[in-house]
């Protein structure tokens, strides 16, 4: 399958996809639904824990600073880039670092996760929230980090990463990590107008934020919806859809591919597409998490959109040919969609061997 030429004139020239840097790399032309001589494989959650130069320069560095530190995030994103040679490094940040820009007290907490100074239910509440806004200040150290990447990576790509609206929208509601988001599906019924306004504002700081990474130098986004999972297929419609399509029509006209994933969203696959059509976005590729084979996502799907997984996180700690034969497997069944790029259906658990992930990546561009 040959895709047709994406418009990136409003890109700068120095662009890695206006530039040709990045624009046949294996990565770029798989999201386009074209089949590269080496399969694209990246991991999600692959700067982190598992690897030991990451814990030795997060040492004693909160995670927002981290982020948030130019030189710091940058040499973390590169790290599994050096280590593994994947096929794109993902921007490292965190869900709740735009609601940090924009001035939302939020802490992320050792063992808990992010922790809002409060919980967020109310008309009031959301009036103080939609007052701020995300500046071009607030955005420099996300511009300088990923000028910094990039500049490093060559031909490379970097995929930008932001948070799903409606995950950013439970965070503020929960005041922290939830099972079951009760909170927050009640607000959606109970005050839909109150929600409407809430994730419109979560969304349009999603979109500045992957846009900001984009023109910085990113070649593809992911939007990343966490907890979409816990929601019925009609409440996704009505109440979640709209804000995520806000979201990337803020890069819509960038002509970058986009890539929508959410974990234990098997139910919502054809509406997660969906939104990146609506959107906009000329290249959508769907991720599909370790619960459901890829084969058939892609009949879901219609059959006409790359996929990205989904390698079950679960198998890094089996034994080699486990591992190998599941991996295999899972390449197998991504040749029904016109595209495939490989990826963990989650992120790296912290007690993976980062030897394994290469040996993946060897074997992935070895078939």
């Amino acid at each position: 399958m040959t895709s047709p030429t994406v418009n990136v004139s409003n890109l700068p020239p120095s662009h890695p996809l206006a530039d040709g840097r990045t624009a046949t790399s294996s990565l770029v032309s798989a999201l386009r639904g074209d089949r590269p001589a080496r399969t694209p494989v990246w991991f999600m959650r692959q700067a982190g824990r598992s690897l030991p130069e990451y814990r030795e320069v997060r040492q004693g560095v909160g995670m927002l600073e981290s982020c948030l530190r130019p030189d710091l995030a940058a040499e973390i994103t590169l790290q599994p880039v050096r280590r593994h040679d994947v096929d794109a490094a993902i921007f490292f940040s965190d869900i709740v670092v735009p609601l940090k820009l924009a001035g939302v007290d939020v802490e992320i907490t050792a063992g808990v996760g992010p922790v809002m100074d409060r919980p967020y239910r109310t008309a009031q509440d959301v009036d103080e929230l939609v007052a701020r806004d995300l500046d071009d200040d607030a955005l420099a150290p996300i511009v300088q980090a990923v000028a910094r990447t990039v500049a490093d990576l060559g031909t490379t790509p970097l995929i930008g990463f932001g948070g799903a609206p409606f995950t950013l929208a439970a965070y503020l509601v929960e005041g922290r990590p939830s099972r079951d988001h009760l909170a927050a599906r009640t607000l959606m019924h109970a005050d839909p107008e109150t929600w409407r306004r809430l994730t419109e504002w979560t969304a349009d700081l999603t979109g500045r934020f992957l846009r900001t990474q984009v023109l910085a130098g990113a070649s593809a986004v992911q939007l990343f919806d966490s907890w979409a999972g816990s929601l019925s297929l009609a409440d996704y419609t009505a109440h979640v859809a709209p804000s995520s399509t806000r979201a990337l029509r803020h890069v819509t006209d960038l002509g970058v591919p986009g890539i929508h994933f959410g974990t234990g969203t098997g139910h919502l696959l054809p509406a997660m597409r969906d939104v990146l059509r609506d959107a906009g976005i000329g290249h959508p590729t769907v991720g599909v998490d370790y619960r459901t084979p890829l084969d058939e996502a892609t009949a879901l799907l219609g059959g006409d959109v790359p996929v990205q997984g989904n390698i079950d996180p679960a198998l890094l700690a089996a034994p080699w040919p486990a591992l190998e034969a599941h991996v295999r497997d899972v390449v197998a069944r991504g040749a029904a969609a016109p595209g495939h790029v490989v990826n963990l259906g989650h992120g790296v658990p912290p007690t993976t061997d980062p030897a394994v992930l290469t040996r993946i990546v060897e074997l992935v561009h070895s078939l």
